[in-house]
């Protein structure tokens, strides 16, 4: 089945989310930038580094939401493969938060702003991501299976961020590193009682991005109807 071009006011959304996102990054590179002119340190900048990872999966989905009427299955499920395995990499930003404690040179409230500002980004772009990816599956499978789409890859993602932040890997290591990918996935997949934090954190993750999301998507529902009234 094939999915209609975007329209004349949804390519317009698209440029304002564009010009809007593209704006918060300003801030937050800004913000890294200064500090390390300031403090002639480089404490914050492996944020830039996770910014760049957070872009790769809504640059996969504006490509697929662009094109998916012209491109086939064959090309949209690896594409989509490749989306969930970067993924995890938006939402991960919100653990950045555990780099914040006072620091001699810089105000906290700066770094507070900072690490926030990085954080706001990598969950906006995660969830405009994901928006467009459970569009594309509701266009095929229906609205069930799309919030279905969702929920789901909510809560991969949180597994993936403790893979990230706890155990260290990064979403290469499924080709870098298999072996050890695969056992501490499996491990914890037929031993779940032996490592509680892995699930508690996958649990509490996905409920408050899935709550998050949820959120978003009816304001954005909310404004769309008092315009159009």
């Amino acid at each position: 089945m094939s999915v209609a071009a975007l329209s004349l006011p949804q390519l317009r959304q698209r440029l304002n989310l564009l010009l809007v996102l593209g704006a918060s990054l300003t801030l937050s590179v800004v913000l890294i930038t200064f500090r390390v002119f300031l403090t002639h340190k480089i404490s914050f900048v492996f944020l830039l580094w996770n910014l760049f990872l957070a872009l790769i999966p809504f640059g996969l989905s504006t490509m697929l939401g662009l094109s998916a009427g012209k491109l086939r299955a064959r090309v949209l499920l690896p594409v989509g493969a490749a989306w969930l395995l970067f993924f995890p990499n938006a939402p991960y930003i919100l653990t950045d938060l555990f780099h914040l404690e006072p620091r001699a040179g810089v105000p906290y409230w700066y770094d507070l702003a900072l690490i926030l500002s990085c954080a706001w980004n990598g969950l906006m772009l995660a969830y405009a991501s994901l928006t467009d990816m459970q569009q594309l599956v509701a266009r095929r499978l229906g609205a069930g299976a799309g919030w279905a789409f969702a929920t789901v890859a909510l809560l991969l993602s949180s597994f993936g961020i403790y893979l990230g932040r706890f155990l260290r890997f990064n979403s290469w290591d499924i080709l870098t590193n298999p072996v050890t990918l695969f056992y501490d996935i499996v491990s914890r997949l037929l031993h779940p009682a032996a490592h509680r934090g892995t699930w508690g954190v996958t649990l509490l993750y996905g409920v408050f991005l899935l709550l998050g999301y949820a959120t978003v998507r009816l304001l954005g529902r909310l404004g769309e109807e008092r315009e159009a009234a």
